[in-house]
């Protein structure tokens, strides 16, 4: 195994508390959402901080496998992730949705990038047979 970067962040207090990365990039306050949305609008929570990396990761992943089959431009292409936190009467559980689109190929290459990227994203190996997530397929009307 090669490691081939390492990221670091602290949080303390919990789901009400604070998170910085080492470098200091990341700042941030963290709070439980409530049903009707964040209590400091300011502050951020592990929902959307993994969305936010697991739609990058998976991105990358979408121009990888589009390169292995030969689309070298996927145009302005975007992945957005949703982080649901759920809970049943065992406990919390996440579930996501990852949305793409994809406007240079047709909806069965589309399809394929989307079922292949979902393969070699480490996100989705690191989700895999853990969470449900749901590939939704984005095209123009």
């Amino acid at each position: 195994m090669k490691t081939i970067f390492e990221a670091k962040a602290t949080n303390t207090g919990g789901r009400s508390g604070h998170v910085e990365s080492e470098d200091g990039l990341l700042d941030f306050p963290i709070s439980m959402p409530t049903l009707k949305g964040k209590t400091d609008p300011k502050s951020t929570n592990p929902e959307e901080l993994f969305a936010a990396a697991y739609s990058s990761c998976y991105g990358a992943g979408l121009q990888a496998v589009a390169k292995q089959h030969g689309i070298e431009d996927l145009g302005d292409f975007s992945v957005t992730a949703t982080v649901s936190l759920n809970s049943e009467d065992e406990g919390f559980f996440l579930e996501a949705i990852l949305d793409a689109y994809l406007p240079t190929v047709d909806k069965e290459m589309g399809e394929t990038l989307m079922k292949d990227a979902h393969e070699i994203c480490p996100y989705s190996k690191a989700t895999r047979d853990n969470i449900t997530v749901h590939l939704n397929l984005l095209l123009d009307e």
